[in-house]
């Protein structure tokens, strides 16, 4: 399928300069570990005074912390990595990304740019670029805070691609010996191996992807698997700074693009995984309350320190079972103020997070199926927030590549230096 319009754009990509080293400079997603605030101190402490994206973003353990000193920490750090030459411009390409897990597998990515007019968050919109899963729009505003003042963007941001026949990202990667490695090492905090190949010639992909679309009368050309609320931050910004720009200005200006990595949902080292939820200062009666307000179809666990695991029953739909415990708890949490809940990504982090707090609950989540995600989102649904997990936490994107989201031109930069 040939498009008129542009959903899919090539824009410079900045990497880090040959001196700089890139274990310490790339960081797993600010989205994790949100419970965890040892593993942003050791890794902190294993970075040292070396250049870092851990120094552009705000790990969201520290988000309820964050000042007006914060946001001008992140920007003076974005704009002295700017002028001190830490980046190279490697032009408008994309990146094929091969990165190997610390479980043996291997997944493909394509790093790319999306015009910000094709993605909506809103429930109502059908967009080419389309949200899984309920934004929460309290999130926004803070995030947007950060993001207007910055000159540059960093992204964990992960697209779904629907290739069930894999002829795009897999026919690059066999192809990759013609391409040039601009990265190839080993991601900080078992993170495992990453390696990188530019590609210039764009145009043949991008006529690959646009041929996914199945329906033309209700196009979908992605989908968001990962950084849910990082992309609705970059598409509210871009509304805000649109409104005071002219229609020259709005055609070509660099916050209108987002970088994102674009992953085939079918891509074999590709794994979804549940979510699961821990609450923190539980009453005595939540547990009987959440039990009746759920369909009791199959048995998933509970855990809590005092108890150890026990059963608890679930929706046999995945999709159903994310919407009714949900549902619940956001109403449970509106009347128990005392009550706070944080999403963990694994079993064993859920039951060491529960085992360091008095009166907390881990609920043991289901995983839902991959092929049954794109035909649920065609059908005008969204899942509740935090319904799959591309992975476990170490196997998310690490912030690697950046690109400018103000008009700032490199080597004027360096010349005025």
């Amino acid at each position: 399928m040939r498009l008129k319009e542009k959903p899919i754009a090539i824009k410079d990509i900045l990497l880090p300069n040959d001196n700089i080293n890139y274990e310490k400079w790339s960081v797993v997603a600010c989205d994790q570990f949100t419970s965890q605030p040892e593993y942003w101190e050791h890794l902190k402490n294993r970075i040292g005074i070396e250049p870092s994206t851990y120094d552009m973003i705000l790990p969201e353990v520290f988000l309820e912390s964050m000042t007006e000193d914060t946001i001008k920490y992140i920007n003076i750090n974005m704009h002295h990595f700017i002028n001190s030459g830490v980046f190279k411009n490697i032009g408008p390409s994309m990146i094929l990304v091969e990165r190997k897990t610390l479980d043996g597998k291997t997944r493909l990515g394509l790093m790319l740019s999306i015009d910000l007019e094709y993605y909506d968050f809103n429930l109502d919109a059908k967009p080419f670029i389309r949200t899984t899963e309920k934004t929460i729009l309290s999130r926004i505003p803070p995030r947007v805070h950060i993001r207007k003042h910055a000159p540059l963007e960093l992204t964990h941001v992960m697209l779904l691609a629907n290739d069930d026949k894999l002829n795009i990202l897999e026919n690059l990667f066999d192809k990759r010996n013609q391409f040039n490695i601009v990265y190839d090492f080993d991601l900080n905090m078992e993170g495992g191996h990453i390696t990188g190949y530019q590609i210039k010639d764009c145009k043949p992909i991008i006529n690959d992807f646009y041929s996914l679309i199945a329906d033309p009368n209700d196009p979908i050309l992605f989908i968001v698997g990962d950084g849910n609320h990082s992309l609705a931050t970059a598409k509210t910004h871009w509304n805000e700074l649109k409104a005071t720009l002219s229609k020259k200005e709005i055609k070509n200006h660099p916050a209108r693009f987002a970088l994102v990595e674009v992953v085939n949902i079918y891509d074999k080292g590709l794994n979804f995984e549940g979510i699961n939820r821990v609450l923190f200062n539980v009453d005595k009666d939540f547990i009987d309350n959440l039990q009746k307000a759920v369909d009791q179809d199959v048995k998933s666990w509970i855990y809590t320190k005092e108890s150890g695991k026990k059963p608890f029953f679930i929706p046999k739909s995945t999709a159903l079972a994310y919407e009714q415990i949900q549902n619940f708890i956001d109403q449970y949490l509106i009347d128990h103020k005392d009550m706070t809940i944080d999403y963990i990504h694994g079993d064993d982090e859920l039951i060491s997070i529960c085992d360091k707090h008095q009166h907390s609950l881990g609920i043991h989540m289901p995983v839902l199926d991959k092929k049954d995600l794109f035909p649920f989102v065609q059908l005008g649904k969204v899942l509740p927030r935090k319904s799959f997990s591309m992975g476990s936490a170490t196997a998310k994107r690490y912030y690697l590549e950046s690109r400018f989201i103000k008009n700032i031109n490199l080597s004027q930069k360096r010349r005025k230096k």
